[in-house]
């Protein structure tokens, strides 16, 4: 089949493997001039576990393992931790995998076939159900499926199942991302810092730093692509906070060309596919970043819809069927757990904040016993 599928972020990247490895002609088509690397750690879990061990590419993933969120802590005004990332609370096993983001697409890229190739510096303008497309750059086509994995923000849904505020649900966060180039080198551990309704942090990976912001908001319109409206909002939801290192965070969001921004929230259809179209990742189901499982999603995602495809001779009918129909119970689990990432990463008041480091410290206290209790039966 010839296939085309928009975007090469993870999910993109997946499906071009899992199509391109069965024999599929797969063009990948992209806005961006190249792959975007940037981004915090992301995680891999439960099913996608196997996914990647079924694309060959588990023993390299693991190679590139880092453990931020382990060495993540909450700390107070002056930089004191007051707790930790309750790691068994949101982690599914054992097996669970944090890496960074630009070596998983990396590592995606890395290993597409000859028969995946990837388009950069275009997207698709107009877009039937049936697969036929025009792209900015003017040229035409028609394709047997049509693949939209273009994020959260999918042009692919926009253009054949609608636009995005009926599909969009807003989950009150904010989320923002620059570099700190003068940290890249330096020690320390990862720190996480609340005021109300707001979390400023600084993670240190393979001698690289990044800021992180978070905050508590009702939906903001603003242009996705202005990049200096976004930083103004960040900034103004920032305004007169002055405590710990936020002042200095903010400088380096303001100076960051690469700055990164966009808010938390889930997409619900009452269908993934449509005609010869069919959504993947956080195009057609985002669990927000909150839930810690899109990655996950995205590439149990794609591993589904093509064994589905296969397993059902190319009948695309059938196949988009057996794929929502198998993915749906991952979704649901993923998005029921964005509630308390966000209660715990940006508590509301300062009640919430004590609330949240009581509890965290209470548990620490309960592991170390049952370790010690275990140690010395």
């Amino acid at each position: 089949m010839n296939i085309l599928v928009s975007g090469a972020g993870i999910a993109g990247l997946a499906c071009a493997l899992e199509f391109g490895a069965r024999g599929h002609d797969v063009t990948v088509v992209e806005y961006a001039r190249r792959l975007r690397l940037t981004g915090t750690p992301i995680d891999i879990r439960g099913a996608a576990i196997e996914a990647v061990d079924r694309m060959g590419l588990l023993a390299k993933i693991r190679k590139q393992r880092v453990r931020v969120s382990e060495l993540t802590r909450f700390v107070d005004s002056r930089g004191e931790p007051v707790a930790r990332i309750p790691m068994a609370e949101i982690s599914d096993s054992d097996d669970d995998i944090e890496l960074l983001r630009e070596d998983l697409v990396r590592i995606l890229a890395d290993a597409l076939p000859d028969t995946a190739v990837i388009r950069f510096g275009d997207s698709i303008e107009t877009l039937t159900d049936s697969g036929d497309v025009r792209f900015a750059s003017g040229d035409i086509g028609r394709y047997d499926l049509v693949v939209g994995a273009d994020g959260q923000h999918s042009a692919v849904r926009g253009l054949v199942f609608g636009p995005e505020e009926d599909y969009l649900r807003h989950l009150g966060v904010y989320f923002a991302l620059a570099d700190l180039p003068g940290e890249a080198h330096s020690g320390g551990a990862n720190s996480i810092y609340n005021v109300p309704g707001r979390m400023a942090g600084v993670f240190r990976y393979r001698g690289k730093a990044v800021a992180n912001f978070q905050f508590r908001s009702a939906p903001i319109d603003y242009d996705h692509r202005d990049l200096n409206a976004q930083k103004k909002i960040l900034l103004d939801a920032f305004a007169g906070h002055r405590s710990w290192r936020i002042p200095e965070l903010l400088e380096a969001a303001r100076a960051d060309p690469g700055f990164f921004f966009t808010s938390a929230s889930r997409i619900h259809l009452p269908s993934w596919h449509r005609g010869r179209v069919v959504l993947v990742g956080d195009a057609g189901y985002c669990p927000a970043y909150l839930s810690g499982r899109g990655t996950s999603l995205a590439l149990t995602g794609a591993r589904f819809l093509a064994e589905e495809l296969e397993r059902c001779g190319n009948d695309h009918t059938t196949a988009f069927a057996r794929y929502e129909a198998r993915l749906r119970p991952y979704v649901a689990f993923a998005q029921d757990r964005v509630e308390g990432g966000r209660d715990r990463i940006v508590p509301a008041t300062w009640a919430d904040i004590a609330a949240r480091n009581r509890a965290l410290r209470a548990l620490d206290t309960g592991i170390a016993e049952t370790q010690r209790a275990e140690e010395n039966p």
